[in-house]
């Protein structure tokens, strides 16, 4: 059975957010950039390095094998998180970041000039740089496919953007900046149908949806921890297996070898024919144990208690004068993005942080869609399943109070 949302009870097991920010309760709405972290994850973490930690795979002695034991155990908890075919298909990487890098620079050496990678314009810049590289260093065209009025991708627009030229299609699952939850199973598709292959930035969906692989039928799906309650310092890339059998390493060293010899060598099999030398180990454990937390947990219950969280800023901000907020498409994840006429992001910000709430201000990494929402920057407030409807209060009050200040 399904473990309730008992926010109290919930709340408990995140020792941070029981502090004070400048003498006031923290109300921490910065979950888009980076989740908290459960006594569940951070007890995991420690108690595997003061107990029983090793390198992993290359000893036969018992803390080799219980710290491989463990890390192993980790990459067969995302498999099911996402519900790969196996768990080969699990790449561990540092991170969202590393995990695009991986794809980009493994298929590098397929690119021509004048092949071509469909974006959207909401991307992440982790999902936009890679792809520069391939254009700068071997003459790839990067296609930009714009959004609606409400943040939706232009689905249209999309399949227009595809030719025989293209050879990816890397597109964001949900907008870290907008909210917006892209059709993945219609753009895999489509892709599909044109002969390209199809990469899904999954680091802001993989907390709020439920996410299937076999049913996306994408070729490559990428994840981070920290947004998912676990640490930093590591993250996860699915590709299928035939895809990755052509996928170049992205790095050389040690575990991704088979056989290394003067003139020549050969790569192992994946998974670790990509995850050269010592992997982040206490990290993937305390990835694992944050997909074990949060799979007590109902996915529609989580939903639902994120979207009237979402529903009721939403419904706040509205009245503001001069406040606009930025994507409304429908389906979006708890992710409220806004400017305010006269008041620089950056300002709203911290003046907010005064009164213990912490929300985000800046480009988000995203500057080509500021760039079309004709913006330099806004102000994000992304909520995660321990918040509250007192803590949107409070970030309602400290808004107003922020604008009086600055308007």
């Amino acid at each position: 059975m399904a473990r309730p949302i008992d926010l109290e009870s919930i709340r408990a097991e995140f020792p941070i957010l029981s502090r004070e920010v400048n003498g006031k309760p923290l109300v921490y709405l910065d979950n888009a950039a980076s989740a908290q972290k459960p006594n569940a994850v951070l007890d995991v973490m420690s108690d595997q390095a003061r107990t029983a930690y090793a390198n992993v795979h290359r000893g036969i002695h018992t803390l080799a094998n219980e710290t491989t034991e463990a890390y192993e155990a980790a990459r067969e908890k995302v498999r099911a998180f996402i519900n790969a075919p196996s768990v080969n298909e699990i790449i561990f990487t540092k991170g969202g970041t590393e995990a695009i890098n991986l794809v980009a620079n493994g298929i590098a050496g397929d690119i021509q000039p004048g092949d071509e990678i469909v974006l959207s314009i909401m991307e992440h810049h982790s999902n936009i740089v890679p792809w520069h590289f391939l254009r700068e260093r071997y003459g790839a065209v990067l296609k930009w496919v714009n959004v609606d009025d409400t943040g939706a991708l232009d689905m249209a627009a999309f399949e227009a953007a595809l030719s025989e030229k293209t050879k990816m299609v890397a597109i964001t699952h949900m907008s870290n900046v907008l909210g917006t939850v892209t059709d993945a199973a219609e753009i895999t598709r489509i892709a599909h149908a044109a002969g390209a292959e199809v990469l899904f930035d999954g680091c802001q969906s993989g907390v709020h949806l439920d996410i299937d692989v076999q049913a996306l039928d994408c070729d490559y799906y990428v994840l981070t921890g920290h947004k998912i309650y676990g640490p930093t310092g590591i993250g996860a890339v699915y590709g299928k297996a035939e895809a990755l059998a052509r996928l170049r390493p992205f790095q050389g060293g040690g575990e991704m070898i088979e056989i290394v010899e003067r003139e020549r060598l050969t790569y192992n099999e994946a998974p670790h024919k990509f995850e050269a030398g010592t992997p982040p180990i206490l990290q993937a454990i305390g990835f694992g144990a944050a997909i074990d937390w949060l799979n007590q947990f109902d996915n529609s219950d989580v939903l639902a208690h994120e979207h009237a969280i979402y529903q009721k800023a939403y419904d706040a901000v509205r009245g503001i004068n001069g406040l606009r907020v930025h994507g409304t498409a429908e389906g979006k994840g708890a992710v409220l993005s806004f400017s305010i006429d006269g008041a620089h992001p950056h300002d709203l910000a911290q003046i907010l942080d005064r009164y213990g709430v912490a929300i985000r201000a800046g480009h988000h990494c995203a500057q080509p869609l500021m760039d079309h929402l004709g913006v330099s920057a806004t102000a994000r407030a992304s909520f995660a399943l321990y918040n509250t409807e007192s803590e949107v209060d409070a970030f309602i009050e400290a808004l107003h109070k922020a604008r009086g200040m600055l308007i």
